[in-house]
């Protein structure tokens, strides 16, 4: 009835439903899309057959979803939507009478809400059992910021069970996300910050710095840039899918300038080894920890005296920082750090205070 096919790195389902042929792009896993041919295959039986799609719990539906997300997504990824599937049934304790997915509604959704806003949580934001196991770092309610991920999480996923046939609606489409009152502008290092801490870094992890600051890649990204994915005539890092990795937002490119270009040039000619599956930093093949470049961080800043510099994402946002200070516009830094949203680049704006004048200034208008 159907078949699975590959172009490129992409694998694609094929099939018949009622005499019309389908097409649909699945992503880079096989697995994945040969799974996707069996459901569509089942479920163009059942419609020519005229059954529907029954209804499915929560319990099985969101055990479904952990396996889709356990072959499709990043472990972290599946980590935090694992955490939110929690919090939800955590939250649903309150309603005995939920059995099915399609009984949940918009009325939940608004009053899960109000359940993580007023519930006990640790330091990390994970809900306490209890007050008795309660402890100095125990605070009343999830923050906003953390609940509107976990609002954009549970619509990811309810999204899936439409996609899967189980629902019709999304029960998240009317909720409207908390305004954050408590977000503060991201740390970046100044440029004589980004010298002291260059000049700190040993020899193995200068390159790998160096290329944070003059790219604004994602930890992911540079972890499994390969050889094959630096284009060195072309001055360009390409950030593409992989078997086992997938970029967080898609694929894009990043332009090298003259600095990087030369360091990476020189790590390209002293290669022990010619194969374009190389790693261009040997982090992720290495014995140290998964955690070992941003322990070294935190040691070279302790050392240089720089304050404040505790995460690797730190050297992503002065990268960005210094874009906008430069007078590089919010919708170009969007694309070079590939946010989905425009909306998580706005964190810089405060840093060009001028831009809405001389976007005004350039018109000529004349009385």
């Amino acid at each position: 009835m159907g078949n699975i096919y590959k172009r490129g790195k992409i694998w694609y389902v094929d099939v018949r439903v009622k005499g019309r042929r389908v097409r649909k792009r699945i992503g880079s896993s096989k697995r994945i899309a040969e799974l996707a041919l069996r459901d569509a295959e089942v479920q163009a039986a059942r419609e020519e057959f005229g059954f529907s799609k029954t209804d499915i719990t929560l319990d099985k539906f969101f055990e479904l979803f952990r396996q889709y997300s356990g072959a499709s997504h990043r472990p972290n990824t599946t980590d935090r939507y694992r955490a939110v599937i929690n919090h939800f049934r955590e939250f649903l304790k309150e309603y005995p009478d939920i059995t099915f997915i399609s009984e949940v509604n918009s009325e939940q959704i608004d009053r899960y809400k109000i359940f993580r806003k007023s519930s006990l949580v640790n330091g990390n934001g994970q809900p306490v059992e209890s007050p008795e196991k309660a402890t100095d770092k125990t605070r009343k309610g999830a923050k906003a910021h953390t609940i509107n991920f976990e609002l954009d999480a549970l619509r990811l996923i309810f999204n899936q069970a439409i996609k899967w046939g189980y629902l019709k609606e999304n029960p998240t489409k009317w909720a409207k996300r908390l305004k954050v009152d408590d977000a503060k502008p991201p740390r970046f290092l100044t440029i004589g910050e980004c010298r002291k801490f260059l000049d700190a870094s040993p020899p193995e992890l200068y390159p790998v710095y160096f290329t944070f600051l003059n790219t604004g890649m994602r930890r992911s990204e540079l972890e499994n840039l390969q050889w094959k994915d630096v284009d060195l005539e072309r001055r360009r890092i390409l950030i593409r899918f992989k078997e086992n990795w997938q970029p967080k937002s898609g694929e894009r490119d990043i332009p090298i300038n003259e600095n990087l270009h030369e360091l990476l040039k020189s790590l390209f000619d002293k290669r022990s080894k010619k194969s374009p599956d190389d790693y261009v930093f040997a982090i992720k093949s290495s014995s140290h920890s998964r955690n070992w470049t941003r322990d070294q961080l935190i040691k070279i800043a302790k050392e240089a005296d720089i304050e404040g510099l505790t995460k690797l994402h730190t050297l992503r946002h002065t990268f960005a920082s210094h874009l906008v200070m430069n007078g590089v516009d919010l919708p170009t830094v969007k694309k070079l750090l590939g946010h989905s949203d425009i909306q998580t680049t706005m964190i810089y704006a405060h840093l060009a205070p001028d831009h809405l004048e001389k976007a005004v200034g350039k018109l000529k208008f004349k009385s």
